[in-house]
């Protein structure tokens, strides 16, 4: 299995309503979008030059529908997909415990490149051009090969987050800072950088009472060295915080901060838990918070302070999380998800609109990513990774503002086409690079077969 090659004179969008997400978040209904190699050549507004119609290898009649540029999923679990409906009715530390721990020791390369396909054609169908997985299993050592292969084979850009825990977690799971050096250069030596950067790796410490002091220097350090980041699970529950604050007598990112590492190098995700001063100290290290508004409201995990987070101007990502506490990897439900949990939790139908959650999705996301520059909006020079949605659709039409559309209306079906670096991976809603059916009946057979052996009822059916 290979990503498709790029159409040769490109591809032209034209007709849709062009959802830009620049600066001025310029929409263009109707407008047009051309793609060259994997770039961006130009974006306009009414019908395509016929010069530029006349050279393109492929034209996608953008009638009835948006373009928009793709989203990031900027924290998830992809293993977690062979998880999905395990843990429902608890809270964060018993689905640790009781759910994730006895059967994620049981996964190999093969489960794990599997899951994460599922789990990557997911996120390709929901509007995610980029992933961020916290790939915190290595129960075997190849896992994070095997994670890898399938985001090159799938053609989807993506960031590993290494992730670690050296203490107060289970052993089996659990890794010296040495180790995790070791063990993410090798995986970077390999895969970072790959195909024009399409793939990534950094590192990704757990959670804060699973990391020593001595473990978060050593690999925040060496991360640095990299050029890359590091993502952390942060102040996800109060019990997490309480948990930090009697041990080490400070709370989350008091702690990333009086380590020395707190930085704009930092994606923070959740960060439900957040006091003044805390909020006061990601927005002067300029730090990312990634938001996960769905896996929240499923742990019963707390809101976070979102409106206090932009009026400090703090870059503020989305995400999924993992299907293991979602269940699904749903960008269109987790940006309808961002506005109404604000509006209901402040009693405000003005906190946020739909603009809003589509420039956290996008342009958010593609800071968390490390792209900012070259994702996140629909503009000339940037990386061709774009979503068309059908606006069509009883659930959809008719359409009198398409942001609005986009976020309260749309779901996965309405996406027809997805690109990511110039190649067009969904193709009138049908994956272009492998049989989605043979790949769920693998998957199924796997995820069968690592909960027998964990010993986990498991009642999946056909």
């Amino acid at each position: 299995m290979t990503p498709p090659s790029r159409p040769a004179g490109g591809v032209l969008v034209d007709g849709a309503a062009v959802v830009t997400v620049d600066d001025e978040f310029t929409v263009h209904d109707p407008g047009w979008v051309h793609v060259v190699d994997d770039r961006i050549e130009a974006v306009g507004s009414g019908p395509a030059p016929a010069e530029v119609r006349a050279r393109v290898g492929r034209v996608i009649d953008g009638t009835g529908r948006a373009v928009m540029p793709g989203m990031t999923n900027a924290h998830t679990h992809l293993f977690q997909t062979f998880f999905r409906g395990l843990a429902d009715d608890k809270p964060l530390l018993d689905w640790l415990r009781d759910c994730i721990w006895p059967g994620a020791v049981h996964l190999d390369r093969e489960s794990a490149r599997l899951a994460a396909t599922v789990g990557l054609v997911e996120n390709l169908r929901t509007g995610a051009t980029s992933v961020m997985d916290h790939q915190y299993v290595h129960i075997d050592e190849t896992i994070d090969d095997g994670v890898c292969t399938a985001a090159d084979e799938l053609g989807i850009r993506f960031l590993l987050a290494r992730g670690w825990a050296d203490r107060n977690y289970e052993p089996s799971l659990s890794e010296s800072a040495d180790t995790v050096i070791e063990r993410t250069r090798r995986v970077r030596d390999r895969w970072h950088g790959h195909d024009d950067d399409r793939i990534r790796v950094e590192l990704a410490p757990l959670i804060p009472w699973g990391c020593s002091d001595d473990a978060m220097r050593a690999t925040v350090a060496e991360a640095r060295t990299w050029g890359a980041g590091t993502h952390i699970h942060c102040a996800e529950t109060a019990t997490e915080v309480d948990m930090s604050v009697d041990e080490r007598g400070l709370r989350h990112v008091e702690w990333l901060e009086q380590l020395g590492l707190l930085g704009p190098d930092f994606q923070l995700a959740h960060s439900v838990w957040l006091d003044d001063a805390e909020l006061d100290l990601i927005a002067r290290r300029d730090a990312t918070v990634v938001h996960c508004p769905v896996s929240n409201m499923y742990l019963a995990s707390g809101v976070p302070r979102i409106l206090d987070m932009r009026a400090r101007g703090i870059t503020v990502a989305l995400a999924s999380d993992g299907p293991g506490s979602n269940n699904r990897q749903d960008m269109f439900e987790v940006l309808k998800a961002t506005v109404l949990l604000q509006k209901v939790h402040h009693l405000d139908a003005m906190a946020l609109q739909p603009e809003d959650s589509l420039t956290m999705a996008c342009r958010g996301g593609a800071r968390a990513f490390g792209t900012p520059q070259l994702t996140g909006s629909l503009e000339a020079g940037r990386k061709a990774d774009l979503v068309i949605v059908d606006l069509g659709s009883v659930f959809v039409a008719p359409v009198h503002r398409v942001p609005s559309a986009l976020v309260f209306n749309a779901t996965p079906a309405d996406v027809t086409h997805v690109i990511v670096d110039g190649r067009i991976l969904i193709d009138e809603r049908e994956v272009v690079m492998l049989d989605e059916a043979a790949l769920l009946a693998d998957a199924e057979v796997s995820a069968r077969d690592v909960f027998r052996r964990a010993g986990v009822e498991s009642r999946l059916t056909r």
